[in-house]
Order: C-alpha cells, then structure tokens, then sequence
C-alpha cells in the first residue's frame, strides 16, 4: 500500500472522526456536517455526495440504536409504538419521493437546494433542538395522526435529499408533537430514521450514480467507521461544553457551509 493512499485511508478516517464528534456534542450523528465536506473536500458530486452520506448514515444510524439501547430499553421505545407507526406512514412515502426528486434534479438545481436545506438545519439548531414539551401531545386522536404523518412525509423528503438520517428535525418533533421525553425522544428518532432511510437508499439505487457506492466502498467503510469513533467521543463529552455556545457555533458552520454549496459547480 502507498504512503499516499495510506495518507489519504487517514484523512478520511479523520474528517469523519470529526464530523461524528460535532454530531455526537448535540446528540446528532453529524451527517449534516458530512454533507458539504463530501462535496467541498473530497470533490464528489452533488447526487454522489448524497448517496455516499446516505450510505454512511445507515451505518452509523445501525450501529447507535444497540449503543442507545444501554440506557433507553428497547421496550420503553416500543411502549411508544403509535409514534414510530405514525411517522413512518408520511416518511417513507417521503423519503420515496424525495430520493426519486433528487435522481431528477439537475446538478446545479440540487446544489442550490442542500444549500437552502443545510440553512433550514441550521435554523433547527438553533431554535429547535432544545425545545421542551409539556409531556402532553400538541394534538389528540385523528389530528395528531394526519399533523404526524404530513410532518413525518417532510422530513422523509428533506432526509433523503441531503443523505441524513434526520434526527435533527424527527427529535423536536417528536418532543414538541408528541410529548415525548427528550431521552426516549432520541430512540424513538433512530427507529423511525432507519427504516425511512433504507427506503431513500432503495430508490437511490436505481440512480446511474449509485455506482458510487460500489467504486468508494473503502472510502465509505473508512469515513463511517471514523464517524462511529467520533459520534461515541462526542457523546462522553456532551454536557462539558455549554450548547448555548456550541449550537450557534455548528449553525455558522453550516451557514458557511451552505454558501459554499450553492456556489458549487
């Protein structure tokens, strides 16, 4: 093996070691920060850098639900059944279509398009990932199955199109819609991801540039294993940094970020 390719086995494995410690930080698996690195550092294509981070998050998104299941019990996440089932029913149906919407997009167009999503992260960030609930649903019977599942089919859409697993949207959702416990919250969100994503990942695999996935296999393997380090070290250091410092700061990196992305080319 080459000392350059050996260089390069070691920046990938540090890119993602990173990305996963910012997402870690915030209780995130950081694949919104490996979005506009896979497109401005490693040089992929828009469509390309989606499917690889799509890839990635699934890795990633498998390996945390074991972990989180250490000190939130698989049962307490199933106890919450009609959550995940109500989700589900309008993110999968989105995460179809956004995945079916993206192979469509031209390369240009699609840019433009994570770049305006990566501000929509931001904003989450910023205003959303504290929210607090009142431990009671928004809404009751009916109205919180159709508000669910027509908030569940936007998120689909907005996971599949950036490659993510969407906890960034699904968590505040689920606390403020919901009720739910913020802990439980984070489960209930990965439940409700993977499946959503192995949907977005099936239609993307009718792309010609899912290809990509089979040329980058080592460079996928690499980069997910170093985000599954860094998402585990950010967890042990979650609550050491103040998120009213840390939040604004990962929402500038993103805004950069989407700047970057949309003047992309």
């Amino acid at each position: 093996m080459s000392a350059e390719k050996e260089k390069n086995k070691v920046a990938v494995f540090s890119a993602g070691s990173l990305i996963g410690a910012l997402g870690g930080l915030i209780g995130l698996g950081g694949a919104e920060f490996r979005l506009p690195l896979l497109i401005g550092l490693f040089g992929f294509g828009a469509l390309e850098a989606v499917i690889l981070n799509k890839a990635m998050s699934l890795i990633v998104v498998a390996t945390a639900l074991p972990f989180r299941a250490m000190s939130v019990p698989y049962a307490d996440v199933l106890e919450r059944w009609d959550i995940i089932v109500t989700l589900l029913a309008g993110s999968l149906a989105g995460a179809w279509y956004g995945a079916g919407w993206a192979t469509k997009l031209k390369s240009q167009t699609l840019y433009r398009v994570l770049a305006v999503l990566l501000i929509g992260i931001a904003v989450a960030l910023l205003f959303g990932h504290d929210a607090n609930a009142t431990g009671e649903p928004l809404f009751h019977g009916a109205a919180l199955i159709l508000v669910g599942v027509v908030v569940g089919f936007g998120i689909g859409v907005v996971a599949a199109l950036m490659g993510v697993a969407g906890g960034e949207l699904l968590i505040p959702t689920i606390v403020l819609l919901f009720g739910a416990d913020i802990k439980l919250a984070g489960s209930l969100s990965l439940a409700v991801s993977l499946p959503t994503m192995i949907v977005g990942f099936t239609r993307y695999s009718r792309a010609q540039s899912f290809s990509v996935v089979r040329t980058q296999r080592t460079f996928i393997l690499i980069m997910a294993a170093g985000s599954i380090v860094g998402t585990f070290i950010g967890g042990q250091l979650l609550g050491l940094i103040s998120t009213a410092y840390l939040l604004p700061l990962l929402a500038a990196i993103l805004l950069i970020s989407s700047v970057k992305v949309w003047r992309h080319s």
